[in-house]
């Protein structure tokens, strides 16, 4: 099907946007679970937040027995998007209470670390050092897509059954695992399809600045990504009460989409793009200052509606992910390329785990002051990653934050003299 470098990293945003689909469905659902079970808003939040602690736990056990340098990436990519839709599945047609509920997604967070950050992967392969921004750019893009996805489905078809919804993004996700499994393939530039790298390769990302530095951007991102995806609808619909105006979930779940999906993928595309012509920190530094500036608002945006209130949402949407391929291509090129899997697992799996806690302070933020001012809690998450990225770019900006030179942007990066790819130490080949 895809053999070109172009298509196959189409066919990876399509895997993405199709597997990513599963995600945030039963949030997408909780009022209709809020409903049927008596549950109330504070235990529902658990209905995410075990997503992420399954990715969390899946991600630290991909990272420790390097599954995603070990076999090869199209096969643990659609054997975990199987694994994500049949637990979804499950959940639609077994569940009958939140517990079982939680289970369930918890155990769809760990088959999701199989897919997402092996897809990264695979995109390195097929990236060379001078269009790696955009294409990075174009997969985090399809995971904003897939996550927005069921806030779309869940609007526009609001007399649909809740478990109806979740078999629907359940069987989306079944189709990506058919076009990872049949399509998709490992690049040239990734080096070997597999190899038996040694459980300490797993740390590579934190053991010299640049990949260092890299890192704490991301975390100082992700403190602040999943939070506002989690709680946007919630902001969004008390907004509307407090100022009066009418909240359908038509057109609730039309902008919720438009703010995640639509000014997600643009805003991934965009920093993608920046991140090639003026450099990696350029990028995500310019990103974490916007979103920044958007938490540090909206108090005063929650009292406003109408059009403006979708402007300032897109432009918010935009930028707080915009940075979030610009880590992974950072981290990407710091390291070495055989343990790339590795790496930018354990990279997204610390993240996630920083958004267990970001996902539980915002509500608690409310609690003690109001939804107007929750979002401020999570104006620490930019300060921090754009003072990481600023760093990386004063001490290394000749390297991986400089654009590559012609000569070298299609050249495999499989030498461990190359300097993009600074580690403590060499690896000895003796212990591979």
């Amino acid at each position: 099907m895809a053999t070109s470098r172009r298509g196959q990293m189409l066919l990876l945003a399509a895997v993405e946007v199709l597997g990513l689909t599963v995600w945030f469905s039963a949030t997408a659902v909780s009022p209709a679970l809020q409903a049927e079970w008596s549950i109330s808003p504070s235990s529902a939040v658990w209905l995410t937040a075990s997503v992420q602690v399954g990715f969390v736990c899946g991600g630290i056990a991909s990272a420790l027995l390097t599954i995603g340098d070990r076999y090869r990436p199209h096969s643990v990519m659609c054997l975990s998007a199987f694994g994500a839709s049949l637990t979804t599945a499950c959940l639609a047609l077994v569940a009958n209470g939140l517990w079982p509920a939680i289970g369930f997604r918890f155990f769809t967070g760990v088959f999701l670390a199989g897919l997402y950050p092996i897809g990264m992967k695979v995109m390195a392969s097929w990236a060379s050092p001078r269009q790696r921004g955009m294409a990075f750019g174009l997969l985090i893009g399809a995971l904003t897509v897939g996550s927005g996805m069921p806030h779309l489905i869940s609007g526009l078809a609001e007399d649909l059954p809740w478990r109806y919804i979740m078999l629907i993004a359940a069987g989306v996700t079944a189709l990506a695992g058919v076009l990872a499994g049949l399509w998709v393939r490992q690049g040239p530039l990734g080096g070997a399809d597999t190899t038996r790298p040694k459980m300490r390769y797993a740390w590579a990302g934190f053991n010299s600045r640049p990949p260092l530095l890299a890192n704490l951007g991301y975390f100082g991102h992700m403190w602040e990504l999943y939070a506002f995806w989690t709680w946007l609808p919630t902001f969004l619909l008390l907004s509307r009460q407090a100022t009066g105006t009418e909240a359908d979930p038509v057109s609730l779940g039309t902008s919720v989409f438009i703010a995640i999906g639509v000014a997600g993928l643009i805003g991934c595309l965009l920093g993608g793009w920046i991140a090639d012509r003026w450099g990696r920190s350029t990028a995500a530094v310019s990103a974490l200052v916007v979103s920044g500036l958007c938490c540090l608002v909206s108090p005063v945006m929650f009292t406003v509606t109408g059009p403006l209130m979708l402007v300032f949402l897109i432009i918010w949407g935009c930028s707080v992910i915009a940075d979030s391929g610009v880590f992974s291509t950072s981290l990407s090129e710091s390291i070495d390329p055989r343990y790339v899997g590795t790496a930018l697992t354990m990279q997204t799996t610390v993240g996630f785990l920083i958004t267990v806690i970001t996902i539980q302070l915002v509500p608690l933020a409310a609690e003690l002051t109001s939804w107007q001012f929750a979002f401020l809690i999570l104006v620490p998450g930019p300060i921090v990653g754009a003072v990481a990225m600023g760093l990386r770019h004063r001490r290394n900006p000749t390297t991986s934050d400089a654009e590559p030179r012609s000569d070298q942007a299609d050249a495999p990066p499989t030498t461990s003299t190359d300097p993009v790819y600074s580690r403590s130490k060499p690896i000895n080949e003796k212990e591979q």
